[in-house]
């Protein structure tokens, strides 16, 4: 009887097919890892979110640079280090410098309100003069009757007092002073000195600016003169006392002060 033959082939094993299950259980595991973790920072503890905070950070410290004479991987900027944006920290002490300008400037704007209603009201002006706090700054209004006579732009010396009074105020101030002239819608009488309210209401404005600068010395870069007809009235013009109203020079410490360009 003749030997079985030894080199017969073996028998291959038979083909795993259930390989994929690691891939899967490892899928699984990290999605399940991933999602305790959204949980845990959904309800955030601040004790427990330094302490991964740090640990991150340390880690980043640790790991090779990124970024050119950095450490770790965030470089210069890595929290760790205790360091800040420059450019955030530069815009954040210039809006802390403008606010307080802005509350500088408010003071002083109160303090000049405050200081014009008591004169007003020592002197007795009721009638003639006024002062408000308005959206664009602080108004002082000027009944034309008492500044100029009728039709006229020449100052009055009943005015001078109060002017000069504004004009010892205005050296503390850091803001750009408006003088504007109003008129009221009645045409000017024949043989007026000037064409149209336009004229009357502009040669008015420019009798106070050149009081301030030549009479009371004060800066000429801080005044614009400005002139507005029968415009802008307070009330309507539909009777003597509202055309009164209307007739008027208003000095406007404004609160936001205009550059060079704008004047």
């Amino acid at each position: 009887m003749k030997p079985v033959a030894r080199n017969r082939k073996k028998q291959e094993a038979p083909e795993n097919h259930e390989r994929w299950l690691i891939t899967y259980a490892d899928l699984i595991t990290l999605l399940l890892i991933f999602f305790v973790i959204m949980y845990a920072m959904s309800k955030i503890d601040i004790q427990k979110y330094e302490i991964l905070s740090q640990a991150l950070k340390l880690e980043f410290k640790k790991a090779d640079t990124m970024m050119p004479q950095g450490t770790g991987v965030m470089g210069a900027n890595n929290p760790s280090k205790g360091g800040s944006d420059p450019v955030k920290k530069q815009q954040e002490e210039k809006e802390k410098q403008e606010k307080e300008d802005r509350e500088k400037k408010e003071q002083q704007l109160q303090d000049l309100l405050q200081k014009v209603q008591s004169y007003i009201e020592q002197n007795n002006l009721q009638t003639q003069v006024s002062a408000a706090d308005t959206p664009r700054g602080v108004a002082v209004t000027l009944n034309d009757l008492f500044l100029f006579d009728l039709g006229k732009a020449d100052l009055k010396p009943a005015a001078y007092p109060i002017l000069n009074q504004l004009a010892s105020l205005f050296p503390t101030l850091d803001a750009t002073i408006s003088i504007e002239g109003h008129t009221d819608d009645l045409p000017l009488s024949t043989g007026s000195a000037y064409r149209d309210n336009w004229g009357l209401s502009q040669a008015r404005s420019l009798s106070v600016l050149r009081y301030f600068i030549y009479n009371a010395q004060q800066d000429e870069k801080r005044f614009i003169s400005t002139s507005y007809a029968d415009t802008r009235p307070v009330v309507e013009n539909n009777s003597a006392e509202n055309r009164a109203k209307n007739r008027r020079v208003e000095i406007v410490v404004l609160r936001e002060k205009l550059a060079p360009a704008q004047q």
